[in-house]
């Protein structure tokens, strides 16, 4: 069993590249694997491995400069859920593309997940899920609004094209651990909202803490790692991932016949070229060459744009 850790936390590092190695050579001594992102705005990541070496971890980057607050969730994997390590450096520990933004400085109110159903469903508040498109495919919160975009840097776009929607509505938004919220809050403060609110610790402390029979979560929740999606209690979902197109799909749309493994399934069998389907099947051929050889190949990795 993997202890899985999901973490962020918004600081100001001044020099993130002096932070990398110590990382590395911490999570390499403790078999730890998965992604973590340095910035200069701060540290975000999912990583999976012994619960001791993830305490370590932990408690090493407590120590980096305004991280004594960090946010992190564990849940546990049957199976490792990623193949290697990955330490970068990034402009944006998550992408929104608005230089601006500031979540050091001010961001909405958080909501607790026990005081998150009576928000929702109060007649004066729009719930707006700020996940990508195939993220809310799989499940959301009853009555939320889906802006349908690709990325998160899609986001300010989609509200100027929609903000009329939302006249006179307190606005609760959502994400899955908590991160695009302290940004999107942010920049809707900027943008003059008045009453902006965030589920604190997002979908998964929602659905870590809040019992299915007293939920208003629908579906499961998408996950950037090898479960592909979690239910309540953090228990892994249903979910398989096209290997193509990096969307959810549920076992028994491998049995459709736009499936074919590593290369296309019926979301994306009609967004890729001939050649684009070429260069998949050599891709799957490289991948299960490293299955007999008893290796997992690198591209067998989920990961956030």
């Amino acid at each position: 069993m993997f202890t899985v850790c999901a973490l962020y936390h918004f600081t100001r590092f001044e020099d993130p590249e002096a932070l990398r190695q110590p990382l590395i050579d911490l999570c390499t001594a403790e078999r730890i694997t998965g992604t973590l992102l340095l910035a200069g705005e701060g540290i975000n990541g999912t990583v999976a491995g012994p619960r001791a070496g993830i305490d370590r971890l932990l408690a090493q980057i407590r120590t980096l400069p305004g991280c004594a607050d960090l946010e992190w969730k564990l849940s546990t994997a049957t199976d490792r859920p990623f193949a290697r390590l990955k330490v970068r450096l990034k402009r944006e520990i998550v992408t929104m593309g608005q230089p601006d933004v500031d979540p050091t400085a001010r961001t909405g109110h958080y909501v607790e997940p026990a005081d998150w159903n009576a928000l929702i469903r109060s007649p004066d508040v729009a719930v707006i899920d700020t996940r990508n498109d195939y993220e809310v495919a799989i499940g959301t919160f009853e009555g939320a609004v889906d802006p349908k975009t690709d990325s998160f840097r899609d986001f300010p776009a989609w509200w100027e094209a929609n903000k009329h929607r939302f006249h006179n509505k307190r606005i609760a938004m959502f994400c899955t651990g908590g991160i695009r919220c302290e940004k999107s809050t942010n920049w809707l403060i900027g943008q003059g909202v008045e009453e902006v609110y965030h589920l604190r610790g997002g979908i998964l402390k929602y659905l870590e803490e809040i019992p299915e029979a007293d939920s208003t979560w629908q579906g499961d929740c998408f996950v950037f790692d090898g479960r592909v999606s979690v239910g309540h209690g953090l228990v892994e979902g249903p979910h398989d991932l096209c290997h193509a197109c990096r969307r959810p799909i549920l076992p028994g749309d491998r049995a459709r016949p736009e499936y074919e493994d590593g290369v296309s399934c019926h979301l994306c069998a009609g967004e890729t070229s001939a050649e684009d389907k070429a260069r998949f099947r050599e891709r799957q051929k490289q991948i299960a060459l490293a299955r007999a050889r008893g290796e997992r190949h690198l591209h067998a990795d989920v990961e956030d744009d």
